[in-house]
Parts: C-alpha cells; structure tokens; sequence
C-alpha cells in the first residue's frame, strides 16, 4: 500500500468546500490529487483548467492522448497516473492489449505508424525534454494539423508534469484502487507503490 501523502489531503467536505469557492469541478474535487493541490485553491484550479482542456476540449485522438499517458504513467512509475488512466482508456474502449503493450511499445506489434511517432514523442521528452527533429518529420506525415501537435506537445508536458507531482508528494490511490492494473506488474526497478 501507499504510504501517506508527503501533504495531508484535505478532508472530502474541506476540499469540496476550496473547489466550490474557486471553480474546480467536484468531480476533480474529490480526487486524491486535487485534495491536496486544494491547499493552494488558484494553483488546482489552473491545473484543472490545463486538465480540462485537454482531456475534453482537445482535438487530439483520445486513443493518442490516452496512450502517451499511460507510457508516462508507466516509464515515470506513477501507480496513481497509470491507475487513473487505466480506467480512462478502457472506458474509452482502448483494447487492454494495448495498453499493456505501451510497456514494451518498441517490441509490440499493435500500434501502427502513427501510435509509434506519439510513443517516440513520448520517450525523446522524457529522456530529453524535447521531440527529435526525425520524430518531429514522422509526426508531422502523420498529423497534418498544426494545433493538434501543438496539443500533443502539450499533453506530454502536462501528463509529465502531473507524474512529478504524484510521486513527489507521493499521493496515494484513491480507497479501494488496485494497484497496477490489470496484473500488478510493476516497472522495472520500482517500488509497487
């Protein structure tokens, strides 16, 4: 299990009563993470507005945008990012094998072109805060739409910078989440927390 959180969440009631003063859904409210960034009202606030604009205001793929949060999720070690998503995407319709297999996405042979030029996005900014100009060239054959890579440019920040947060001030699954998803694999060399 999760150790507790590096800041105490709010209570539900408390966190509730912050998102309410300030415009943060309550939806996002009662999430784990939101009741500790509620400490800081105009900071989740601005975080849900990037949130929202992303998740449900975006003209990126769901099916892209739910596959690079689930390699952050995973290369990052963030039970709560890889967890959260799990449920996003499969709600979604993304074929459990398929997120499964961002695990390994080099090895796998269930993404196509254009799933594999995100994936690379993905890994070049984590490894190197930026998207190598050959990924760039492949994206740009794939996605001919300057807003929707500018939106996936972002999702990667975003979705990276969300793991930062999780993990450094260790924000604990929601009650009753299981860990890891469907199988409990953990990624190598982390903890299963």
């Amino acid at each position: 299990m999760m150790a507790e959180s590096r800041i105490p969440l709010l209570t539900e009631e408390a966190a509730a009563k912050a998102a309410d003063e300030i415009g943060v859904l309550p939806q996002m409210a009662a999430l784990n993470i939101f009741r500790a960034l509620l400490h800081r009202p105009n900071l989740a606030k601005a975080v849900q507005d990037l949130l929202v604009s992303l998740l449900f205001r975006g003209t990126l793929d769901e099916r892209l945008r739910e596959l690079v949060i689930m390699r952050l999720g995973w290369e990052t070690g963030s039970v709560y990012e890889w967890t959260q998503h799990w449920k996003v995407a499969r709600e979604l319709g993304l074929p459990e094998a398929d997120l499964l297999a961002v695990r390994d996405w080099r090895r796998s042979d269930r993404f196509d072109a254009t799933d594999r030029a995100v994936l690379a996005a993905t890994d070049e900014t984590l490894a190197d805060g930026v998207i190598s100009p050959e990924t760039w060239a492949e994206l740009q054959q794939r996605i001919d739409d300057p807003g929707v890579l500018i939106e996936l440019v972002a999702a990667i920040g975003n979705w990276r910078m969300i793991s930062s947060v999780l993990k450094s001030l260790e924000i604990p699954l929601e009650d009753g989440v299981a860990l890891w998803p469907p199988d409990g694999k953990v990624p190598e060399g982390r903890s299963r927390s």
